[in-house]
């Protein structure tokens, strides 16, 4: 039973689908839809991989495989894979640093990150990635996109264009004077054409019909502008044999935070192309098995020459408006493709470059998050902090640094700010609580304190700092935790060092209302054995009893609630 649990939960979607019934009629559904988003991906795949400072082909490449694999094993009904514009940046930065060997180790090494992940069901802790650091470096992604696409869009001649972004400027600056105005009216109307299509002919996909009207405008008027074919040659047509780079240890520790970056990208946007997938049509996405379909998909992508690929979400979503029944028209898109790849590389050869960079800055555009930005600038100051910088970081100097320090940065922020929330205090009145400590005789010479919010590191000082409160130590502190949900490591010392100061100073600590939970971990830790079983008490009435006997006071019974 337990292995049938175990291979439910990892099956994919598409064996679901086809076990409650499939037929003519579905696959045809899925074959038309497939062919729907195989035209819209086909000029997209092409720019990305431009972008990302490799031949067009790979991102062909890219499509067809990873996109046949994430829709063969994936976790999501209507999930499209394949080469996205996040990656672009990235992939270009390993490639112009390691060449494309190293991209291909970095991008295996990911892929075995993500199954891993899938496996030990690391699905839901994506979400936990600050919302402020997401929007940051996808608005700075959205950014560099389209800033590297400017030598292509003003058709600037310059022989080696820099990676990073600070000189690339200058090298844009230095060479404004070879700008070919051909290759810009190109772009220009390219984008025109694409926000015309979108808006006045949304069933035609805009890229595609700028694909079109460029390369037929260029080639009619024989306009003097850049194509693929004249920059990366005849686009072959069919996919090539697998490949494995070479690995060693030193090649896998020094591309190891790269590969890292393309699991947590891959993860991060494939889940949340499969999460608005669900809000569109209502379906529920099994995220570990996703992760794993990723996972296999990129090690396959690399391995047939292509590049790394996570889900889509534009092609998700004109998947799912063209009525795709199943995890099959995601399939047939992959066959589509591939059957363009045969039969139109010659034609695809003949597309202007600049039509490309005008397809990737619409992209870019619609990636640039602006309403969110905006939302979050009216928003408390450390979520604007994280934001302005995690975006400069990505920009000025690379997305790993910047999102660890996105994370690391945002953690702080919330750490500082449970702190102030949570309180350490003298027990006061609090309204009709039956259990206040006011409606409660306190034995003489015994203070009451209580913790409000959980005890973490983050708090320890507030514990230390409970002593300089007391003008006189008392010889009872009682310390109420019934509002403390949890209690780490550090808060645990911090109890242990609070209870030994005091006992030099002959106060016994009693503690009051400990969950259950929290008090197993004080007897792993040894926690117990120093304050003492009998001093530690679920209630407070048990904690004033406690009290009145080790002053040696008559004591006050109060009726013990019932368990």
């Amino acid at each position: 039973m337990k292995e049938y649990t175990f291979l439910g939960e990892f099956r994919p979607k598409l064996i679901e689908v086809l076990k409650k019934g499939y037929g003519q009629k579905e696959f045809f559904t899925d074959s038309v839809s497939g062919l729907t988003v195989a035209i819209v991906a086909l000029p997209l795949a092409m720019a990305i991989a431009i972008a990302s400072n490799v031949p067009p082909a790979a991102g062909i490449f890219t499509a067809i495989v990873a996109g046949f694999v994430i829709s063969a094993f994936g976790g999501s009904r209507y999930q499209i894979g394949g080469p996205t514009a996040a990656f672009a940046v990235t992939v270009a930065t390993i490639v112009s640093k390691h060449g494309y060997d190293g991209l291909v180790l970095a991008t295996l090494m990911a892929g075995v990150m993500l199954l891993v992940f899938g496996f030990f069901r690391a699905g839901v802790l994506i979400k936990f990635i600050p919302y402020p650091v997401l929007t940051g470096f996808t608005s700075a992604i959205a950014l560099l996109i389209f800033f590297t696409q400017l030598k292509d869009f003003f058709g600037l001649t310059i022989a080696n264009t820099p990676v990073e972004f600070t000189p690339r400027l200058e090298s844009y600056i230095e060479h404004l004077h070879t700008i070919n105005f051909y290759a810009l009216a190109v772009g220009i109307v390219s984008i025109a054409v694409i926000l015309l299509f979108q808006k006045k002919i949304p069933k035609i996909p805009g890229p595609l019909a700028a694909v079109v009207l460029g390369a037929l405008a260029v080639y009619l008027f024989g306009l003097p502008v850049e194509t693929i074919e004249s920059r990366f040659g005849v686009l072959p047509t069919f996919l090539p044999s697998p490949t494995f780079p070479s690995i060693s240890i030193q090649k896998i520790l020094l591309l190891l935070p790269d590969a890292i970056t393309i699991a947590v990208l891959a993860a991060i946007e494939s889940l949340l192309s499969a999460v608005i997938a669900d809000s569109m049509t209502g379906d529920r996405h099994k995220s570990n098995t996703e992760l794993i379909a990723q996972g296999g998909a990129n090690i396959a992508s690399v391995i047939f020459g292509g590049i790394p690929a996570t889900g889509a979400i534009a092609r998700t979503a004109t998947n799912i408006k063209s009525k795709a029944f199943s995890p099959v028209s995601g399939i047939m898109h992959a066959v589509w493709l591939c059957v363009f790849m045969v039969l139109l590389a010659p034609l695809i050869a003949k597309v202007p470059l600049a039509v490309l960079s005008g397809i990737l800055m619409v992209i870019a555009w619609n990636m640039s998050e602006i309403r969110h930005i905006r939302s979050i600038m009216r928003s408390p100051r450390p979520d604007r902090v994280v934001l302005f910088t995690t975006f400069t970081l990505t920009v000025l100097v690379d997305l790993n640094f910047a999102v660890q320090v996105g994370i690391s940065l945002a953690s702080i922020l919330f750490i500082a700010k449970i702190t102030n929330v949570t309180e350490i205090r003298e027990a006061v009145v609090e309204g009709y609580d039956k259990d206040a400590t006011n409606k409660k005789a306190i034995p003489k010479d015994t203070e009451v304190y209580e913790i409000m919010g959980p005890l973490f590191f983050g708090m320890t000082d507030k514990l230390k700092d409970t002593l300089l409160l007391l003008e006189k130590l008392p010889k009872v502190l009682i310390l109420r935790m019934r509002h403390v949900p949890m209690v780490d490591a550090a808060g645990i010392h911090a109890l242990e060092e609070f209870a030994l100061s005091l006992r030099k100073r002959g106060t016994t600590l009693v503690l009051s209302g400990v969950k259950p939970e929290i008090r197993a971990s004080f007897d792993k830790v040894g926690l117990t054995k120093i304050i003492k079983k009998e001093n530690i008490v679920s209630h407070i009435d048990e904690a004033v009893i406690v009290a009145a006997n080790i002053i040696g006071a008559e004591a006050i019974i109060c009726e013990l609630p019932k368990q």
